[in-house]
């Protein structure tokens, strides 16, 4: 029985196992490393390697789709907060 390696580039995709020439499923998602989206270049980053998995095989591109969607909102959310702070110090 062979297997290769579970760690993932950067930590943040488990990769897939093969066990006696058969492809398994990656490891759940909550043994997944830390994601971190605390700022729009991160967000970035993240909806980057989404991209990358779902041109490379790694995620269905249906799942690429939804995952980028919602890095899109949490974008949007983190840019109206930003703005917001800027407004109330110009204001303030």
């Amino acid at each position: 029985m062979t297997r290769n390696s579970n760690k993932s580039r950067s930590g943040d995709y488990p990769l897939s196992q093969v066990v006696d020439g058969e492809v398994l499923d990656p490891i759940p998602s909550n043994q997944v490393g830390k994601i971190r989206l605390n700022d729009a270049e991160n967000i970035r980053l993240e909806m980057a390697r989404v991209y990358k998995d779902m041109r490379t095989g790694r995620i269905d591109t249906q799942e690429g789709t939804r995952l980028t969607y919602v890095l899109d909102m949490l974008r949007k959310a983190y840019e109206t907060c930003e703005l917001q702070k800027r407004i109330e110090l110009l204001g303030g």
